[in-house]
């Protein structure tokens, strides 16, 4: 079986390496333009085109599939199916149309809750309890196909997007090798997604990241969680940035007003919220390293301060 494979982020190589190491036939593998990155704004591929080319496999960096040149190429493949695991480009009909088999999207999510571009960081954020992954059959809506097959699992309480992310990756690399053997021996259908249930899952914004101590303690822990590694919970404290990259909700017996650091001493760093505390415990100020709650307090007196 011959399965063209477009992605471009970290998340999408398990997927890749799944169907090399299942024995499918990869004939190209299409990912996004090389991009600058970095402070000297170097040039730099994806992490696709990386382990692609590291695998012998042909790699394709179409800036869109308007060119007529381009998909000429793409049916010269002749291609059964196309995998899509985050590629990052709007496939038009012309493509989805291209491969025998049409094209497959590995979704991170359990569709149709979280159809859109940020399906991690919105499950985090509303407190799901589950999350997973969809293999889905590629139409013209976003991420409204029929689906193929999910895989549960659970969100755990100190879950933050970065974890979540990898364990979605297997997850899905998994699934998908499942579902085309199950669906080309006719072991599943596709089957139409329900429209109970449906949910967008915004892309995220950096002014997101802002935290209001007004909000429940729990609600804040959700938002540190979803923004690690990206884009970082952030206060201010002296004018200053202070990024929050690890939290945890604690009692407060006394109210005090929102953003007051109510201890910080003994290794501890802990704030009011609106509804509770929380006990503040990898900490970053601009320019330097990630610091433990001790590190941070043996250089700088933060005792009833008040943040935001």
């Amino acid at each position: 079986m011959r399965i063209l494979f477009a992605g471009t982020p970290e998340f999408s190589i398990p997927a890749l390496e799944a169907l090399f190491g299942a024995g499918f036939e990869i004939p190209a593998v299409y990912t996004q333009p090389d991009r600058p990155a970095g402070r000297g704004r170097k040039m730099t591929p994806s992490a696709v085109k990386q382990r692609a080319e590291a695998m012998g496999l042909a790699v394709q960096q179409p800036v869109s599939f308007k060119d007529p040149e381009t998909l000429e190429r793409l049916a010269s493949y002749s291609a059964d199916l196309m995998v899509v695991v985050a590629f990052g480009l709007i496939l038009p009909q012309t493509v989805l149309d291209t491969p025998r088999l049409g094209c497959l999207n590995i979704h991170a999510s359990l569709l149709p809750r979280w159809r859109g571009a940020a399906p991690i960081q919105r499950a985090i954020l509303a407190g799901d309890r589950h999350s997973g992954v969809t293999i889905m059959q590629m139409d013209a809506g976003l991420d409204t196909g029929p689906t193929l097959m999910s895989r549960r699992l659970v969100i755990c309480n100190d879950e933050t997007a970065g974890s979540l992310h990898d364990r979605l990756a297997e997850l899905g690399a998994d699934a998908i090798v499942a579902a085309i053997d199950d669906w080309t021996s006719g072991r599943i259908e596709p089957r139409p997604q329900p429209q109970q249930g449906a949910s967008y899952a915004a892309k995220i914004r950096k002014s997101e990241a802002l935290i209001d101590w007004a909000q429940p303690a729990e609600q804040i822990d959700r938002q540190i969680r979803a923004f690690n590694p990206w884009p970082v919970a952030e206060t201010r404290w002296q004018d200053r940035q202070l990024r929050i990259w690890r939290a945890v909700p604690v009692e407060l017996t006394r109210h005090l007003a929102s953003g007051t650091v109510v201890e910080a001493s003994g290794g501890r760093i802990v704030v009011a919220a609106g509804t509770g505390a929380l006990e503040l415990q990898r900490l970053q100020l601009p320019g330097g390293r990630v610091l433990s709650a001790a590190e941070l307090l043996s250089a700088h007196a933060l005792a009833g301060a008040r943040l935001g």
